[in-house]
């Protein structure tokens, strides 16, 4: 197999004084296309507004660090909008149309790792914004607006030109937004640094398990999800997944070295990973990893639930 399998950093896509979104891309890491894997990380700044979007991907989203709100719409659904913190996994199915926004000081980092089978570029995600100089309204004429919502040329105007941002903007100190509501957070997400260990070994570290027990969205989306902290100097013994899912791995925290074994027991990939690395272990190639003195933690999808 001559597929690339070094771990990869992000790279920006768009962003300004709001925040900024990054994403992997397929031609730096073929294994995304080859399985189908969408990767991205939005980060916003005080007051950042990520405008409402849906996506050709289902996907689970972790939040890095920081707090903030989000919206979130599933398909006929009322609109949940939930507080999120550092540690909280969400599953997003298909469909589902979201907004997140900042109001702390901390940036808000949320990462974002799904299944792009159905999307219309293998290994990357499109999203559609509801608003914003890209929105799709701003395709549409007038009079389709006008007669969709039922206004005058004015209001139809405004609905789609007075958001003059695309993708991520900066809104007043004095925007009221929603609040959340501590009800919608019920079944919507899952803190995974609160969450009852799945695994805890002593001085070694432990696991925390996404499955459709304790976040029954991940069904709807497809995939499974762990995080893994290792204790510093620890060790991961070897393992492969024996149900063919694919092993898609970001790095949160800390750094360790990370071997690959294959096809014929040949090494593929020896490497030193640290914080913010992605990589991706082919179906049945065997990987383990050992973290340095100060210890070492990972957010992992697979490709079933």
């Amino acid at each position: 197999m001559g597929l690339d399998l070094s771990p990869k950093l992000a790279k920006k896509v768009y962003g300004d004084d709001g925040g900024s979104y990054y994403a992997w891309c397929p031609n730096e890491l073929p294994m995304l296309r080859e399985g189908n894997i969408g990767a991205a990380k939005l980060a916003l700044e005080k007051n950042g507004f990520a405008l409402p979007r849906y996506s050709d991907s289902s996907m689970v989203a972790y939040v890095l660090q920081g707090g903030g709100v989000a919206g979130i719409t599933l398909p006929e659904s009322e609109e949940k909008v939930i507080a999120i913190k550092k540690g909280d996994a969400i599953a997003l199915p298909f469909g589902v149309i979201t907004w997140w926004y900042n109001k702390e000081d901390t940036e808000l980092v949320v990462l974002f790792m799904g299944d792009t089978s159905k999307g219309h570029k293998p290994g990357q995600f499109t999203d559609f914004f509801l608003t914003g100089s890209n929105g799709i309204f701003t395709g549409f004429t007038t009079d389709f607006v006008k007669r969709a919502w039922d206004v005058d040329d004015d209001i139809a105007k405004a609905l789609i030109g007075n958001q003059k941002g695309k993708g991520i903007v900066k809104l007043d100190a004095n925007v009221k937004m929603p609040e959340p509501k501590p009800d919608h957070r019920k079944g919507m997400a899952l803190n995974c640094e609160e969450a009852p260990l799945d695994t805890d070994i002593k001085n070694a570290g432990n696991v925390v398990l996404l499955n459709t027990q304790n976040l029954p969205l991940v069904g709807q989306v497809g995939l499974g999800a762990d995080l893994v902290r290792l204790e510093g100097n620890a060790m991961c013994s070897p393992g492969f997944s024996c149900d063919s899912a694919l092993q898609v791995t970001y790095i949160v925290k800390g750094s360790g070295r990370l071997q690959v074994v294959g096809v014929d027991g040949k090494r593929v990939l020896e490497t030193i990973v640290k914080a913010g690395n992605l990589l991706i272990v082919p179906r049945f190639f065997v990987v383990s990893k050992i973290a340095d003195p100060g210890g070492l933690s990972w957010f992992s999808i697979i490709t079933t639930p």
